[in-house]
């Protein structure tokens, strides 16, 4: 049980994990994604006509005629363009590989070190723990916070602001997920298993609904109609899901089957030296 070990099933995990959450994304984020853009576009053409109607009639009064321009900025500002399709097939699952390996692989070291130091849970059961804690500290609590917006919301001017923001908290949670695992354990044998869960998890929650109310709230959806924002909301809380699930099931089994391969061979080396 080696943290190389681990590393290479993180890996497989996290690769796997990638694969299911592109098409995840692709088939229940896209389509919303593409609502979000269209109403963007839309945005801007209503808000560049009368821009464009007064240039008219000042050229009407100027002269009597209306021109019209075309300017083209040049190829080479055009070939560094990715186009749509490119963002939403190969750049998508670029991304969500990229993803995944990096996080199956933390999720392994994280759970390699942390071997016979959750009580008497085995190396596969503490797996599917490190996972589940992740997944909340990491990306459910935030999410809640600061959840994911579509293209057409949010100043790009405050997007240092809120990155910050979102990343702040996202250090809080985790920092204070292992402050609450570390007196969960602590208090196991004071408090028993159940008592020190759910001290636990009620000093988890109880600080980070104190940080929730300190952190600053972000709100700059305007008139973005709801249903599509919750529709895209929804399917990003679904892709986040589907990453971490899939990572902890994976990860999970294969561990388990490491662990057990372990305990058969050590089992067969005590039973032959025995004899």
């Amino acid at each position: 049980m080696t943290a190389r070990a681990f590393l290479i099933r993180g890996l497989i995990a996290g690769l796997v994990a990638g694969i299911a959450t592109f098409f995840v994304a692709y088939s229940v984020g896209e389509p919303h994604v593409e609502t979000a853009i269209a109403l963007e576009e839309s945005g801007t053409a209503a808000e560049e006509a009368p821009t464009d109607a007064s240039h008219d009639h000042g050229d009407e009064a100027a002269g009597g005629h209306s021109h019209t321009h075309s300017h083209s900025h040049g190829d080479e500002g055009e070939d560094t363009e990715v186009s749509r399709d490119s963002q939403r097939t190969w750049g998508l699952l670029t991304g969500s590989l990229a993803v995944g390996l990096a996080l199956g692989g933390i999720v392994a070291l994280v759970a390699a070190g942390t071997i016979g130091r959750m009580g008497r849970l085995q190396p596969g059961q503490s797996t599917a723990l490190i996972t589940l804690l992740g997944f909340v500290a990491f990306a459910l609590v935030p999410f809640l916070k600061y959840p994911a917006n579509p293209p057409a919301v949010g100043s790009g001017d405050t997007i240092g602001d809120r990155t910050a923001l979102y990343f702040g908290f996202v250090v809080v949670s985790v920092l204070t997920a292992v402050a609450a695992t570390y007196v969960a354990l602590r208090l196991r044998n004071r408090l028993g298993t159940y008592g020190g869960v759910v001290a636990g998890a009620a000093g988890y929650l109880a600080v980070m609904v104190v940080a929730g109310q300190l952190f600053a709230t972000v709100n700059e959806v305007g008139d973005f109609p709801a249903d599509t924002l919750w529709f895209f909301r929804r399917a990003s809380l679904f892709t986040l899901a589907t990453m971490w699930g899939v990572i902890g099931v994976v990860l999970t089994g294969l561990v388990g089957r490491l662990y057990a391969a372990q305990t058969e061979r050590a089992q067969r080396r005590a039973l032959a030296a025995s004899l």
